[in-house]
Formats: C-alpha cells, sequence, structure tokens
C-alpha cells in the first residue's frame, strides 16, 4: 500500500487509467494485499499460480497457498485490455479508486475445478460456489499498487487493524506467544472457554474478527464486534485480549479457509491458529472436524504457525461448567451443545436462551438488534399495506 507523495503521484496517474471495479471478494483480498496480510503475495495470481493452488496447495514458484488469490472481468472487457496495460480497480460500491494494476496475463479458467478443489462440491447453493460460478469468465493477472483500505478504518476504527499494528500491539504487551481466534459470529460460552484455553498456555489471544461481507442471516460485523467487545470487557483479565478485525469476505470454504487463516495470522504476529468445530464451514457441506485433519496432510514446513486443535465444547450439567468431549465423561443428554446457527433462530424467534450457552450482556446486545429487525420488517409490511390500499 502506497503513502505520502507516490500515493498523491500514483492517485493522480490512475484517473487517466482504464477503470474496473472489482467485486466485494477482490476488494478485501486487495486490502489484504496492500497491508501485508497475504505476504508474500503482489498481486492476483497468474493461470500456472491458480492451477498449483487448486491442485498442490503452491504457486507455480512453490510458495504454499492454499486458496486462489484471483481477480475476474467479463470477456468484452477482457478482450479491451492489453496484456503489459496497467489498469485501476474501483471499489465496486462507489467507485473509488482501490488501486492500480499491471495485467501481465489473462485466462480462463475451470470453474468447477476451483469450487471442487477449494470447497470439495460444485453444489451452487454453497455460498462459496455460488460466488465463484457468478464471477467473470476471463481473470486477470499481475501486481498491484494499493492505494486505499477500502474504508475500513473509518468504519471501523482502532478495530481495523494491519498486521504491522497487531505485531506492535502484541509487543506493547509484552507478548510472545499469541493465538487467533476466528470468528463470523458473536462469542457465547464455548468460544470464550476456547480463547481461555488459549490464553492458560499463550501469553494472549487476538480475538479475529472478518469484517467483509457474510451470507445472509449472519450478524452484521458492527454488532458481531459490540458483542465481543462486552465479553472481553466483563469476562476476561485486562491485557489477555486483542480484538481486531480484518477486511475479507468470507468464502466458507472450511479445511482450505481455515489454511488460509493460518497463512495470514502468520504475518499478523500469532504462534498459534485456535481450531474448535466446523472452522469456517457451512451447512453440512464439511466434517465437524475436517479442519483440523487438513493441518495434519500439508507438508510440515508449509507452516510456521500451529494449529491449536480442541475437540466439542458444552456446557455439562453434570460437571458444573465448561467442558470439552476429551474432558467430560458424562452422557449427551448432561450437555448444552448449541450452534451460531440454533442460537441465531432462538434470537430471531425472541425465543429463551439459556444462560449456559451466552452471557446475559452479550445476549442484551443481540436481543436489541433483532428487535430492531423485527421492528423494521413491521414497518415494511404496513408501509406495503397502506401502498396497496
Amino acid at each position: 500500500m502506497l503513502d505520502g507523495e507516490p500515493l498523491v503521484a500514483e492517485r493522480a496517474r490512475a484517473k487517466s487509467l482504464r477503470t474496473v471495479r472489482v467485486t466485494s471478494r477482490e476488494k478485501g483480498d486487495l486490502i489484504m494485499l496492500g497491508i501485508g496480510g497475504f505476504t508474500p503475495l503482489d498481486g492476483f495470481m497468474s493461470h500456472a499460480d491458480w492451477d498449483g493452488v487448486c491442485r498442490s496447495f503452491k504457486t507455480a514458484s512453490g510458495l504454499f497457498w492454499p486458496i486462489p488469490i484471483t481477480m475476474s472481468v467479463d470477456a468484452a472487457t477482457a478482450e479491451a485490455i492489453v496484456v503489459g496495460e496497467d489498469i485501476a480497480l474501483a471499489d465496486p460500491d462507489d467507485g473509488s479508486l482501490l488501486a492500480v494494476m499491471k495485467v501481465t496475463e489473462k485466462y480462463r479458467i475451470d470453474k468447477a475445478q476451483e469450487c471442487q478443489s477449494v470447497f470439495k462440491t460444485t453444489d451452487t447453493e454453497h455460498p462459496g460456489v455460488k460466488m465463484v460460478m457468478q464471477q467473470g469468465d476471463v481473470n486477470l493477472a499481475g501486481p498491484v499498487r494499493v492505494l486505499s483500505d477500502g474504508g475500513f478504518k473509518a468504519t471501523y476504527g482502532a478495530l481495523f487493524m494491519t498486521p504491522a499494528e497487531t505485531r506492535a500491539e502484541f509487543e506493547r504487551l509484552g507478548w510472545t506467544r499469541a493465538a487467533a481466534f476466528q470468528t463470523r459470529n458473536p462469542m457465547h460460552r464455548s468460544h470464550e472457554y476456547l480463547a481461555k484455553v488459549a490464553i492458560e498456555i499463550c501469553d494472549g489471544v487476538l480475538v479475529h474478527s472478518l469484517l467483509g461481507n457474510l451470507k445472509p442471516g449472519d450478524i452484521p460485523a458492527d454488532v458481531r464486534t459490540r458483542a465481543i467487545g462486552t465479553l472481553i470487557e466483563k469476562y476476561f483479565v485486562p491485557g489477555t485480549v486483542v480484538q481486531a478485525g480484518y477486511p475479507l469476505d468470507m468464502r466458507y470454504a472450511g479445511p482450505r479457509e481455515a489454511l488460509l487463516h493460518a497463512v495470514f495470522r502468520q504475518n499478523y504476529g500469532c504462534a498459534y491458529q485456535i481450531l474448535g468445530r466446523d472452522h469456517a464451514g457451512v451447512g453440512s457441506y464439511y466434517g465437524p472436524f475436517d479442519a483440523h485433519r487438513i493441518f495434519d496432510e500439508i507438508p510440515q514446513d508449509a507452516l510456521e504457525i500451529e494449529p491449536m486443535k480442541i475437540d466439542w465444547t458444552f456446557w455439562c450439567y453434570a460437571c458444573g461448567g465448561m467442558a470439552s468431549a476429551r474432558t467430560c465423561p458424562h452422557k449427551e443428554a448432561d450437555r448444552l451443545l448449541v450452534s451460531g446457527t440454533k442460537l441465531r433462530k432462538w434470537l430471531s424467534e425472541g425465543s429463551p436462551v439459556p444462560a449456559e450457552f451466552s452471557r446475559p450482556e452479550v445476549l442484551e446486545i443481540l436481543r436489541a438488534y433483532y428487535a430492531g429487525i423485527a421492528e423494521s420488517d413491521k414497518v415494511e409490511v404496513k408501509l406495503a399495506g397502506h401502498s396497496a390500499r
């Protein structure tokens, strides 16, 4: 990402270039390239990189990488672009300039091959598959010079942290071993337990919240991060948790996405990646511990970060507290094991949520959010009825 005079000069030059609007997913990838989250990548992947990553988790140069980082356009746009040309990449929403890219290659891919490799399915009901199938028919490869953080800092303030900033914060806190906790949901008691297990053996935990787009029905980032902030304030020792956000859209790629999380958490300065049940999963496309097993299937020297694998976690009424399948000897009937999907269903229906599942301060924030949705829906129905009359 450029700054100072080079940024001013490149922004001025970008205005004279052919402009291409990127997708929301590509915007997040661009920002990660700019802030160092995807180091050592310097741009969007070539066909050889794409093919190597899909087939064997490696770019053409031999770099371990689990998910293709690509940019696509429609055939007509690709036809007009000349290889070797610089193009300006613009925000999908407001058209503001995000980056300048030197196009080094134009190529087509087998989208079904990518989906089968990355998502283990070609079912278009899978949100990640749908995203790939709807992208342009031609990929553009080449290095990028990033001009903007895409508005993430303006929207999220100090919560939006670069890898350099998280590393500096860990150093300020005196941490030498940090564990990363991935979340796209508010943290309930099981998540809290995972983080505290990590704190027992590390200096602290980076609660790293996705700030990009999610599938419909997921809780938006501003609500989620406020709930997480309240949980940290009320139930964690000061100085043991850093909450930060990163700009990617969710791909829902399960095991492969767990590896991508590990790759960029290295850049953010983490020594461990916490892996609970169904990491980065969606629906029933992956087994609950597929993301655990994939770390045993890659070369031992592929990553420096280490997986911290934790079994099913739940409240056990017989134990009288949080436990995991490795520590609790009691029967399933004694356990309160609830998914984020079930919690969202309870909240959207206004149903009671067991106190053993989520902290009351977190539930208060989430109930207010769902009450706002319900009220908005009532207003829309009322307006629609008035319009009909």
